[in-house]
């Protein structure tokens, strides 16, 4: 597997260092990477943010923040990783909202970037996956990264995905075909955690502007499984 990383920074000595960590990781790994550094958000958004797959944005930066970079990025693509760099961790919620994959805390521990980059590598081999649907006697191939939320409709299940494919399943068969990015949040419902912005005692929130109910007794569970993949 090849990589190609993109690392937006304002401070040199800061991305200088992230990309050394960067070819370290993929040395040991045995991967074939290939690192960019910017020292602006307008500048990787000029050069063309959309061809790499692993980007690491610091978050305060002049100009344009990496929020609002990394907002940008996710309208041109929905398929990268994204990993914040920052020195405070008030900026975790807005996470949600472009399903950043972590945040990285100032100064960066080597051992957790690494971990971090393991699992950025994990979850683009996933996006690779795709299931295939029957809707009205024709076969969709849908890739799980972008189901968003699953429900039950009557003696069908509905996928929300860039359509919305309704087959003759159940939840229970549907769930057998997804990944760990994938959690109940009751009888009726699975969502994709990737999408998750913000959640309540009775509802999911979705980076989609989408709302999913939460069963009760569901909080704890979809909050562990939020962290755990931080």
């Amino acid at each position: 597997m090849s990589y190609r990383f993109a690392i937006c920074d304002d401070e040199s000595l800061q991305s200088n260092y992230l990309k050394s960590l960067v070819m370290a990781w993929s040395e040991e790994k045995e991967l074939d990477c290939s690192v960019k550094t910017f020292s602006s958000a307008e500048s990787l958004l000029f050069h063309g943010c959309e061809e790499f797959d692993i980007l690491l944005l610091d978050i305060e930066m002049a100009g344009m923040n990496g929020v609002e970079l990394a907002k940008r990025v996710r309208e041109r693509d929905e398929t990268s990783v994204i990993i914040f760099v920052t020195g405070y961790s008030e900026y975790i919620a807005e996470g949600y909202d472009v399903q950043a994959l972590n945040f990285l805390v100032k100064p960066i521990d080597r051992a957790k970037l690494f971990s971090v980059l393991d699992k950025a590598a994990r979850l683009l081999s996933k996006n690779e996956r795709s299931i295939s649907l029957e809707q009205k006697g024709e076969v969709y191939l849908v890739p799980l990264r972008e189901i968003r939320f699953i429900e039950v409709s009557g003696n069908y299940v509905s996928v929300h995905a860039k359509t919305t494919l309704t087959v003759k399943k159940t939840l229970a068969e549907l769930e057998k075909l997804l990944d760990d990015r994938f959690v109940r949040t009751g009888r009726s419902f699975i969502v994709n955690l990737t999408y998750v912005r913000r959640i309540t005692k009775t509802d999911v929130f979705l980076s989609t502007d989408e709302c999913v109910p939460l069963s009760r007794g569901m909080y704890e569970a979809i909050n562990r499984a939020l962290i755990e993949r931080m």
